[in-house]
């Protein structure tokens, strides 16, 4: 059993990973999708994406980093697959989800889903390039427009050589429109004989118990559901070590995370709009569960000045 901090590009970077295992009851994380077209990628890239990588693979709470590729050009993805290995990668996870118009024009993500053949000889390629002993994991959703190819797809990539897989229980069309689809991961996980992790619309504890009982899947993947509650992961640990489902955190304890993820962003970006984006960014996706983020979002959405966005959390933390 696992929970899994989901990879959300733009948003679950490696200082929201950073405060997010911090708080406690994730078991591992995935980085942001490094793009491979043709080439092979510099340290760089990979240090942008994947720091944790150059600091022994791991955030620093001690949880691991996955790191995850995506691209269609299955020799690329092979060699920059074993190019992170050597930056320290303990696993490759490969991206057949992302529905990002973008990514997905230029035939990544989402779109290889319509092309099972193609995810197969992905997966194959990469596979026989990593050493033995690091496991090739990948993610996908349940198809691009239908889920007529929704087993089709999980086989080609089992038979490819992942060791585990991740799905999305909605097809690339839907996005993130509810419901998700939980039968989909039960019908999935009897079908191929790799572990299957749960993805898709777990937004509390409730969800999590039922996403599990529906799907039968032992590990379940979180992304907007742990940006919107910062705790949970903790709360579900707490309830699988002593039975009891923990009340959310409180605002008071929720603003020190939030001073600890801004005072990171501006000492990751400070002189540029990173910070100020970022905060910007994560506290509209709290307000599902804490009307005080969407006063504190109003508070600061003109601002546009560091210190002043710093001011008015600091007076936050004092109320």
């Amino acid at each position: 059993m696992a929970i899994v901090l989901a990879p959300m590009e733009g948003i679950v970077d490696e200082v929201m990973r950073d405060v997010l295992t911090g708080i406690g009851g994730i078991d591992l994380c995935v980085s942001e999708f490094i793009r491979v077209s043709d080439t092979l990628l510099p340290q760089k890239t990979f240090q942008r994406h994947a720091p944790e990588l150059f600091s022994g693979g791991a955030t620093r709470a001690g949880v691991p980093l996955r790191v995850q590729l995506l691209g269609s050009d299955p020799q690329a993805l092979a060699q920059n697959a074993l190019r992170a290995v050597e930056y320290g990668a303990g696993v490759i996870d490969l991206n057949f989800g992302c529905p990002a118009p973008t990514v997905n024009r230029h035939g990544g993500g989402a779109a290889l889903l319509k092309q099972p053949a193609l995810m197969h000889e992905i997966v194959r390629v990469v596979r026989a390039a990593l050493p033995s002993h690091i496991p090739l994991t990948a993610k996908m959703r349940l198809g691009f427009e239908d889920t007529m190819l929704t087993l089709v797809c999980a086989e080609a990539l089992v038979s490819g050589g992942v060791s585990e897989l991740t799905v999305h229980a909605r097809t690339k069309v839907e996005g993130y429109r509810p419901p998700a689809h939980w039968e989909w991961l039960a019908r999935i996980r009897e079908h191929v004989a790799v572990p299957v992790v749960a993805n898709g619309e777990v937004w509390s504890l409730e969800d999590y118990l039922a996403i599990r009982e529906v799907s039968g899947c032992d590990s379940v993947m979180i992304g907007r559901g742990l940006l919107a509650a910062p705790d949970l992961a903790r709360r579900i640990a707490r309830y699988h070590a002593s039975g009891e489902k923990d009340v959310a955190a409180p605002w008071s304890e929720v603003m020190l995370w939030v001073l600890d993820f801004y005072a990171q962003c501006r000492a990751k970006g400070e002189g540029t709009p990173y910070p100020v984006s970022r905060i910007k960014q994560w506290l509209p996706q709290m307000k599902r569960h804490y009307p005080e983020a969407e006063i504190l979002f109003a508070a600061i959405r003109k601002l546009t000045q560091a210190d002043d966005i710093q001011a008015v959390l600091n007076d936050e933390i004092k109320v």
